[in-house]
């Protein structure tokens, strides 16, 4: 199917880029449609009149959006973007390398937005000349052809009445869906896409920093071995001149002397050259070691704080069960004592009735 498309359609523009598209289920995640980077080319289609987004995986299409003037390519960070294709009720999202590739891409995608659309219009316009043409035409065919087949013209010139309103639900459907695309990506969907984003961001730069480590350490290594080699050259010059100087008169020219003065500061001036850049490398180096070991520290401080969260949680935990404990003790005891109490009273009452039948008895 896509090979045939493509003999017949014309490339644009290509470029580079990390492949996503939006979860269907939770219409806020983004679910990788390429596991590394894939070419993501415009086309043009002659015979339809229409331009394609169009991105290959191996065997199988990633990316077949016809482009329509209602889509718009948003950026959300500095490398990744996106836009929605309401045919296929999904939203695709594209992480470049740089930010120069990124404003490329969002640039094609305006100029072809804007052809689409003056295409659009032009077969719009061909239409209507079309059916202007036809509903001309059809009062003299239905004279031809007389007062029985008079209809199929009418028909005719209702033609442009039936296609204006088919064009204006179509427009009404495309509108509500990018409603409903706008307001499913304002719920809150932006967040969590930059973020994830960065996070792609991150990656490749982290991959990017990786790469020119191992190419400074290997122009370390080169390095060391031109220093070594500069080294003994300078090593067998300083001979040569204090042969030269042992010697006296016996030994070649005060020109070849200087000469040979001249290669020796220059060799020094290199070497120090040298010397400086291996310090610049080598401070590099650190900075990267430096860097990786306070990462290491933070992930462990991160699994440190996670294990005091846990044992705090477990602590919490007891301490409500205590808590618990001791409330349902405390009520417990609060009715012993009141009970303990009606029972007191019912004894202080007993004994009042008790000594008033004494003061009674005494009184006799």
């Amino acid at each position: 199917m896509y090979p045939q498309h493509r003999e017949r359609e014309q490339p644009i523009f290509s470029a580079r880029a990390h492949v996503f598209q939006i979860d269907p289920n939770t219409k806020r995640n983004w679910i990788p449609a390429s596991k590394h980077a894939v070419t993501v080319s415009f086309f043009y289609d002659g015979n339809r009149n229409v331009y394609r987004i169009i991105s290959v995986g191996g065997t199988k299409a990633i990316i077949n959006c016809t482009i329509t003037p209602s889509m718009t390519f948003t950026r959300t960070s500095q490398k990744f973007g996106q836009w929605a294709d309401s045919r296929a009720n999904t939203v695709y999202g594209l992480g470049f390398a740089t930010e120069q590739q990124l404003h490329q891409f969002s640039e094609r995608f305006k100029e072809v937005k804007e052809a689409a659309r003056l295409a659009r219009e032009k077969s719009q316009d061909k239409m209507e000349l079309v059916n202007t043409a036809l509903s001309i035409a059809a009062p003299q065919f239905s004279q031809d052809l007389g007062d029985e087949l008079q209809s199929p013209p009418v028909m005719c010139v209702n033609g442009p009445e039936d296609k204006m309103f088919r064009s204006q639900s179509a427009d009404i459907t495309l509108s509500s869906e990018k409603e409903r695309i706008k307001k499913m990506l304002s719920e809150g969907s932006i967040c969590e896409m930059n973020l994830e984003a960065e996070l792609f961001t991150l990656q490749d730069s982290n991959s990017k920093l990786v790469s020119a480590l191992h190419e400074a350490n290997n122009n370390v290594q080169q390095w060391k071995k031109q220093l070594a080699a500069y080294q003994e050259e300078t090593e067998r010059l300083r001979d040569q001149v204090a042969d030269l100087e042992a010697h006296g008169g016996h030994g070649p020219s005060d020109m070849l002397k200087d000469e040979l003065t001249r290669s020796l500061e220059e060799l020094e001036a290199l070497l120090k050259a040298k010397d400086e850049e291996i310090h610049i490398l080598q401070n590099k180096k650190s900075e990267y070691h430096e860097m990786e070991q306070e990462r290491e520290e933070a992930i462990h401080r991160l699994q440190e704080m996670e294990m005091r969260n846990l044992e705090l949680e477990r602590r919490l935990q007891n301490a409500e069960q205590n808590l618990a404990a001791s409330l349902e003790e405390r009520d417990r005891t609060e009715s012993e004592v009141q009970r303990a109490i009606e029972i007191l009273d019912i004894k202080l009452f007993d004994l009042n009735d008790l000594r008033q039948s004494l003061v009674k008895l005494i009184d006799k």
